[in-house]
């Protein structure tokens, strides 16, 4: 008897199953991942405050740690320095605000000399750093009438 071969078909479907798997497990890692990476590297604990906002732009960024080191966007700098840092910054674009993040620790006395170089450097817009009752962090204008 003479064996016949049935002619193989090709599978036309895919299975779905391992990336899916994958792309669950690509979440998982970027929703854990993605709050360190909105954090600044210079680990600060900021004030609370209720009537604070969320600022996404980009800005001049100072950070003030706890042991009252100046950090310009992340760069360690020394407070005479900081003046011209600014100023050239903005030199091209004059309409960036100024957001100081200080550690709650930290002298009011080194908080108030950042933003008087600040200003002297020729800024115009200022916020403060605060830790947000809902979020990671955001900036308080005190010139904005935005309430709660």
């Amino acid at each position: 008897m003479k064996r016949t071969k049935k002619p193989t078909k090709v599978m036309a479907e895919i299975n779905i199953t391992p990336f899916t798997d994958v792309v669950l497990v690509l979440l998982i890692i970027f929703m854990i991942a993605t709050p360190m990476l909105l954090q600044p590297g210079i680990k600060v604990e900021l004030p609370k405050a209720r009537a604070a906002q969320t600022n996404t732009d980009k800005n001049i960024s100072i950070t003030v740690g706890s042991d009252n080191t100046i950090y310009l966007d992340d760069q360690r700098i020394e407070l005479n320095k900081l003046r011209q840092e600014i100023s050239l910054r903005l030199a091209n674009k004059p309409d960036l605000a100024v957001m100081v993040k200080g550690d709650k620790e930290v002298h009011y006395d080194t908080i108030v000399k950042v933003v008087d170089a600040a200003k002297l450097a020729g800024a115009k817009k200022f916020a403060l750093g605060v830790e947000l009752k809902n979020g990671p962090f955001g900036f308080y204008n005190p010139g904005s009438d935005k309430k709660e």
